[in-house]
């Protein structure tokens, strides 16, 4: 087992979700997390630039960017890091055009719990290691 955590990125402006993410992973046994969190995507950017995560989770509903668009802008910026896509609405044709564009995941609040949250971490992380993009 790995004692490093893994640096999460949220990127997300409900507090109320944060608050809720911050406990699920808290709560994990055997994965530690390091958890950042900014509640719009141009401080999310900024941060990336002085800072290495291992992965992003991003809301698609923030005050300074909406919808799928947020996702591309991130992605555009750090192809080489995981993004999970969180929402609050479960709609099955934006999340299939987020994995089809390059999202590792599409999580739709309250419809995951703190096990299955983790496993998409770790999953994710996995997958763009195989891909070839994940850069320690």
């Amino acid at each position: 087992m790995d004692t490093k955590p893994i640096k999460v990125l949220l990127i997300e402006d409900n507090i109320g979700d944060y608050q809720i993410i911050l406990r699920m992973l808290d709560k994990s046994e055997n994965t530690k997390f390091e958890l950042t969190h900014v509640p719009r995507l141009s401080t999310g950017l900024k941060v990336l630039q002085n800072d290495i995560f291992d992965i992003i989770l991003l809301d698609l509903g923030l005050p300074d960017c909406q919808g799928l668009k947020s996702f591309q802008v991130t992605l555009k910026k750090h192809p080489s890091i995981p993004i999970i896509i969180l929402t609050g609405l479960a709609n099955e044709e934006t999340g299939i055009n987020a994995i089809k564009y390059g999202a590792q995941d599409y999580l739709v609040k309250g419809e995951f719990n703190g096990k299955l949250l983790v496993r998409a971490i770790q999953y994710a992380i996995e997958r763009k290691k195989v891909e070839g993009l994940f850069i320690y």
